[in-house]
C-alpha cells in the first residue's frame, strides 16, 4: 500500500487570477503545474491550503465531508495572507466537479478520498518581500487514501515543547505551509532525541496545538481544549468532535490550561488525551515526555471515549449514522 498521500488522481481542477478576475475552472493535469522560478510563493511563502474528504456510502453515493467549513477557513487564510480573494462559489464547483470526476474510483470504507485545494501567488516578483502578490493559482487535488490506522491504533508519544511555538502566533489561525515547515525541526529533533511521535508546543506553559494536528484532554466525562485565538489552528475535525461531544452529553471546556494541569490531569485513572485532525480523526496519546520524564496519559493506551468519538464521528462520515448536523454535501 502507498504511503497516505502519495497517489493522485491524473486530473485536477484549476484556476487562475490575473487582471483582477478569476478565470472560469478547468480540468488540467495534476502531474505539473508551470511557475516562474521569481513566482512569489516560492520566494515569500504566500500559500494556504485545506485538508478534506469525500466518502463512498454504501448505496453508493459520494458524500463531502464539511465542504462549507473547509472553503470559508480557507477565504480566511487567503484574507490574512492577502492574497487575492477566492470565489467560494467556484471553489464549492471545483471541489464538487473534480470529485464527481473520480466519484467511481472514490474508496469504500474505510478509506476515502481526500481532497487538498491549494492557493499560491504566482506574481513573478523577488522585489515584492513586503508586497502581496497580485496574481494566484487555485487548484484542487484528490487523492485516494486507505484507512490511516491499517496497521492498528498505536497510542502516540508527545514531546512538551515550553521553549517554543509552532509558528509565530498571529500566523496560528492560518493554514499555511510555512507553519508546518517552521514544525519540522523540532519534531525531528523530537523523533530523534526523545523518540516522540510528535511534539505538543506549550509556549511559556501554554498548552496549545501539536505540528499539524490540535490536541483535546478527556478526564471523565469533560473535554478540556484550548480556547480558539488567533495562535492556533481552527481544525474542523477539532470542531466535529466537539460538537459530538456535547450532543452525547459530555462537557466540553475551552479554556486556556498549563502544562503543569495538563501533567497532573493525564496522571489520574481513566485520563485520556487526543489528537484531532483529517487524515487521522482522533488519535489517542498514550504517553507525555516533559523535562526528560515519561508521563503515561491514564492507562497509556487508546480510551473508550477516544474511540467512541472517533467512532461516531467515522458513522456520520460514511452515511452509517444521522447527518444530523448538515455536515454531509452531495456529489
Amino acid at each position: 500500500m502507498a504511503a497516505f498521500g502519495t497517489v493522485f488522481m491524473p486530473k485536477m481542477a484549476l484556476a487562475t487570477y490575473e487582471n483582477h478576475a478569476w478565470t472560469p475552472s478547468s480540468m488540467v493535469a495534476s502531474d505539473a503545474l508551470t511557475l516562474h522560478p521569481g513566482a512569489h510563493v516560492l520566494h515569500y511563502s504566500s500559500t494556504c491550503f485545506e485538508g478534506l474528504k469525500a466518502f463512498k456510502h454504501e448505496d453508493g453515493s459520494v458524500k463531502i465531508f464539511r465542504m462549507d467549513a473547509n472553503i470559508q477557513r480557507m477565504a480566511q487564510s487567503t484574507e490574512l495572507l492577502f492574497l487575492p480573494d477566492i470565489d467560494k462559489d467556484q471553489l464549492s464547483q471545483m471541489i464538487k466537479d473534480v470529485v464527481a470526476l473520480y466519484a467511481n474510483d472514490v474508496p469504500s470504507a474505510p478509506g476515502s478520498m481526500y481532497i487538498r485545494p491549494t492557493h499560491i501567488g504566482t506574481e513573478p516578483s523577488i522585489g515584492k518581500a513586503a508586497v502581496s502578490s497580485e496574481t494566484s493559482l487555485l487548484y484542487v487535488l484528490l487523492s485516494p487514501v486507505g484507512d490511516y490506522f491499517a496497521g492498528g491504533v498505536k497510542p502516540l508519544r508527545l514531546l512538551l515543547e515550553e521553549n517554543g511555538a509552532r509558528c509565530a502566533s498571529h500566523m496560528g489561525m492560518i493554514k499555511s505551509g510555512g507553519n508546518y515547515a517552521s514544525a519540522l525541526g523540532p519534531i525531528a529533533r523530537a523523533r530523534k532525541e526523545n523518540n516522540a511521535d510528535q511534539v505538543l508546543f506549550c509556549p511559556n506553559g501554554d498548552v496549545q496545538e501539536t505540528g499539524a494536528a490540535n490536541f483535546i484532554l478527556i478526564d471523565g466525562n469533560e473535554i478540556i481544549t484550548k480556547a480558539l485565538d488567533a495562535s492556533f489552528l481552527h481544525g474542523i475535525t477539532r470542531d466535529s468532535i466537539l460538537t459530538i461531544a456535547r450532543d452525547m452529553g459530555m462537557t466540553v471546556t475551552e479554556r486556556n490550561f498549563s502544562v503543569d494541569e495538563l501533567i497532573e490531569r493525564a496522571q489520574k485513572p481513566g485520563t485520556e488525551a487526543a489528537l484531532s485532525g483529517t487524515a487521522a480523526v482522533l488519535t489517542p496519546v498514550g504517553t507525555l515526555i516533559h523535562d526528560g520524564e515519561e508521563i503515561t496519559v491514564g492507562s497509556g493506551e487508546a480510551g473508550e471515549t477516544t474511540l467512541k468519538l472517533r467512532q461516531a464521528l467515522n458513522d456520520i462520515q460514511w452515511g452509517r449514522a444521522e447527518d444530523k448536523f448538515g455536515w454531509l454535501t452531495q456529489v
